[in-house]
């Protein structure tokens, strides 16, 4: 009797393991509320029909229906046009290895109409022989990008960093 005994046990305790495994809760983020079933609603052990090795199926009550949630619609807002940037707007002076470098520029429209150089290294005449060079060609990349999007100069490098640094607290200053 005592091998009737040890199966008894194994088999119960694989058909109540089977019995736990087979449970599915309800997903938290169905809308659903959770419940949870009573032993009425869930059957443990095989019914007559099951055999032994198949797992009941937890029964959903009927009450727990997924329903509709309602979400609030996001607000509607009107986009208000910006007003064109016009004006003109001097960046700060970028400090560089050979002094400092100032640009200052004039927008029309949101657009890049002219730039200039207020300050520019000077302190030699290779200086003054590079910002001969490089600022014209400095100048006619801001107005065609319209931005801070631009070359450096090859050979002016200082000053086109510069310039760049200059440029770009110009335009946060039109608000560009």
């Amino acid at each position: 009797m005592g091998a009737i005994k040890v199966v008894g046990v194994v088999a119960g305790t694989v058909g109540g393991i089977g019995a736990i495994l087979a449970y599915a809760p309800p997903h938290q983020s169905s809308g659903v509320p959770v419940t949870n079933p009573s032993p009425m609603e869930t059957s443990a052990a095989p019914t007559p029909s099951q055999s032994a090795s198949e797992t009941p199926t937890p029964i959903t009550p009927a009450s727990a229906k997924p329903t509709r949630i309602a979400h609030p619609s996001p607000k509607q807002t009107i986009a208000v046009p910006k007003a064109p940037i016009n004006g003109t707007f001097t960046g700060v002076a970028a400090k560089t290895d050979y002094g400092p470098v100032q640009v200052q520029i004039d927008v029309v429209a949101g657009k890049i109409v002219a730039a200039r150089a207020l300050q520019l290294p000077s302190g030699t005449p290779k200086d003054k022989e590079l910002n001969a060079l490089a600022v014209p060609y400095l100048i006619q990349e801001t107005v065609k990008a319209s931005s801070s999007n631009i070359q450096g100069v090859g050979g002016a490098t200082y000053t086109s960093q510069g310039w760049y640094d200059s440029l770009v607290s110009a335009l946060a200053r039109a608000g560009m």
